[in-house]
């Protein structure tokens, strides 16, 4: 049997679709022809001099020709040996291995913040250099300007602040937002990610120095997807902190104030709504770290009038949803059964009910996509939180999780009951998979693993999704020395395989969202697409799923290398742009049309999304006087 002829229709027709595109030749011949690429259109600016040099977006060092150093009045500016960019950037890497070490400020700092502080220098003097050397070393320096380390960099933002980057939007600007978003220079803006900073990554209320996940999300779209940098905006609406440390803080550089709530706090998230639209109508807005009360909230609020979407929500759901997919194929099962798998989720906050939202509806489908299907794709998920097992008697219980709880007849047939314990769940369950998204470190304990160990499944699948790294539900050390080799190990920061010593690794699979918020940002942006619909969300996810090959599924991969992720974003980017197409919401970007757009083929999807991905490379610059 073919990994095809078990699916529904629909997931079938979408994952056939991708294998063909992987595994087929580009027509070259029969591809329209795109005569400029994003990026490499000459530069046209209104400074010279040292005005240019003390630019990051314009500043080339020592790579500035002779040419341009006698255009641009540069020359005796620099040293006279013109480099090119890979000379650069070897001299840089040299530093940066020597620096690292010398940067730390004593033996508290982590040599990551280290990195971190020498990247974000290279990014203050030459950004096209700084983005240079994160595209040829992502694997690398994306933990550094992304997850784990930017968790660190938001906890200490007022000691790291030196140069200011995006845009701050407070509760003291109501009634002036329309006019402030003239202040960014940029004509044209693709991408925002803003956040209010009330849920770090799992690190709690860290108020205005959440501004530094919105920068380090937006790396990861100049690196993955090939968002020009000039055309990006990081967000922060600071609406106060309920963290009494930073309203204690003399150095706190947010507002010293509790947080808003209810009326008045929507009413400042619907202001800035109207002015980045006003002024971008074709901006992407996503929502980060929002708080679970206010996460769900407003992605309904806004999905179906923005072109927006919560990654917290949407972006966890579709990399989770493709790594249980990975699993079911691991446990050398075909993609259908997933619909059979037994899940115990440990934690219902945004991201946790995204996930569960996202494999209710694919269980659903898979079954039909009736109410019945939804009804027994329900039954697969026990959802545990801080008070245990939610069940139908849970006082209180949160409108977003109410779908998920257990029915009474259900548990007594189990020999559960309300607020059981994540072990006696697991006990009494035997689940298929063990995911975690309660940001609560260790939660997986010795006691929860070995109760894993009574899992129908022949190959237990354990999801460590929460980040950053110390807030993992368990380490891969712990998950395979307690339950073997033969087990499936994700988690949502990096971790390295672990080497048996018998010729075996456990690979340990990185779920990031990285792998699919590139790819949905830059598709949603060349469709023209003016909502981001649950049908791109899953073509996203399925794509990701249907990536890694099926021997290297068998080895327990399911995530590919964080090295391959341009070669994702731009499948991922292509199922999204089809996607838009099916359900007929293309509207065409620069001079292709909705019309030329829906004639497409594969291959020249392919080729659309390729040719309008940002590479960063040095421009001509020219020079034109005001």
């Amino acid at each position: 049997m073919t990994k095809w002829n078990s699916l529904s229709a629909s997931l079938m027709k979408r994952l056939k679709l991708h294998y063909q595109m992987k595994n087929s030749i580009p027509a070259i011949a029969q591809a329209r022809s795109f005569t400029t690429s994003e990026g490499h259109r000459p530069t046209i600016i209104h400074k010279r001099s040292l005005d240019i040099l003390h630019d990051p977006w314009f500043n080339k060092g020592t790579a500035f020709s002779m040419t341009e150093r006698d255009r641009l009045d540069l020359r005796g500016l620099l040293p006279p040996n013109v480099m090119s960019s890979e000379q650069q950037i070897e001299r840089f890497m040299v530093d940066l291995k020597r620096l690292e070490v010398q940067a730390r400020d004593g033996p508290l700092d982590p040599n990551a913040l280290a990195k971190w502080r020498i990247l974000n220098r290279l990014h203050d003097r030459n950004e096209t250099m700084y983005y240079k050397v994160l595209v040829a070393h992502i694997k690398e320096y994306a933990p550094i300007v992304y997850t784990p380390t930017v968790g660190l960099v938001c906890q200490n933002y007022s000691g790291l602040f030196r140069r200011p980057r995006g845009m701050y939007f407070s509760a003291e600007d109501r009634g002036e937002m329309m006019s402030m978003v003239y202040n960014w220079p940029a004509e044209q803006v693709d991408m925002i990610v803003v956040t209010d900073g009330s849920r770090i990554l799992g690190l709690g209320d860290l108020g205005v120095h959440g501004i530094g996940i919105a920068i380090g999300k937006l790396d990861i779209y100049v690196a993955a997807a090939g968002i020009n940098p000039q055309r990006v905006l990081p967000v922060m609406i600071d609406v106060g902190t309920n963290n009494e440390e930073l309203l204690k803080n003399p150095l706190y550089l947010g507002l010293q104030e509790h947080r808003l709530d209810g009326d008045e706090y929507l009413a400042v998230i619907d202001e800035f709504m109207e002015a980045v639209f006003t002024r971008w109508p074709h901006v992407i807005v996503q929502f980060e770290d929002f708080q679970s009360k206010w996460a769900f909230k407003l992605l309904q609020r806004y999905r179906n009038t923005y072109r927006m979407f919560n990654d917290d929500v949407q972006g966890t759901a579709g990399v989770a949803l493709a790594g249980l997919l990975g699993a079911v194929r691991a446990q050398g099962r075909p993609m259908i059964d997933f619909p059979k798998q037994k899940i115990v989720v440990a934690g219902a906050g945004s991201a946790g009910i995204g996930v569960l939202n996202a494999a209710r509806k694919t269980m659903a489908r898979m079954l039909g996509n009736n109410e019945s299907a939804f009804e027994a794709a329900r039954s697969q998920f026990w959802v545990v939180d801080a008070q245990g097992l939610i069940t139908e008697e849970r006082e209180n219980i949160d409108q977003d999780a109410s779908p998920f709880a257990r029915k009474v007849k259900e548990i007594n047939r189990q020999g559960l009951r309300e607020g059981a314990s994540l072990v006696e769940v697991v006990q009494k369950v035997k689940p298929d998979v063990l995911l975690g998204l309660s940001a609560v470190g260790g939660l997986f304990t010795k006691e929860v693993l070995e109760a894993l160990k009574g899992s129908t499944a022949t190959r237990p699948a354990i999801f460590a999704m929460s980040n950053p790294t110390t807030n993992a539900e368990c380490t891969p050390e712990q998950a395979f020395s307690i339950l073997g080799e033969n087990i499936i190990f994700a988690s949502g920061s990096p971790f390295k395989d672990i080497n048996f010593g018998n010729g075996h690794i456990g690979h340990c699979n990185q779920g990031n969202n990285m792998y699919l918020f590139p790819g949905i940002g830059l598709g949603t942006l060349l469709s023209g697409a003016p909502i981001v619909s649950d049908g791109m969300l899953q073509a996203a996810a399925e794509c990701l799923a249907a990536y890694m090959t099926e021997d290297e599924v068998h080895e327990g991969i399911i995530y590919p290398s964080i090295s391959r992720i341009r070669d994702i974003t731009k499948e991922i980017a292509a199922a999204v742009i089809m996607e838009a197409i099916e359900e007929d919401l293309v509207a065409g970007y620069r001079d292709v049309d909705a019309r030329e757009l829906q004639k497409f083929n594969k291959e020249q999807i392919l080729e659309f999304v390729k040719i309008n991905m940002w590479d960063p490379d040095y421009p001509t610059v020219v020079y034109h006087q005001d």
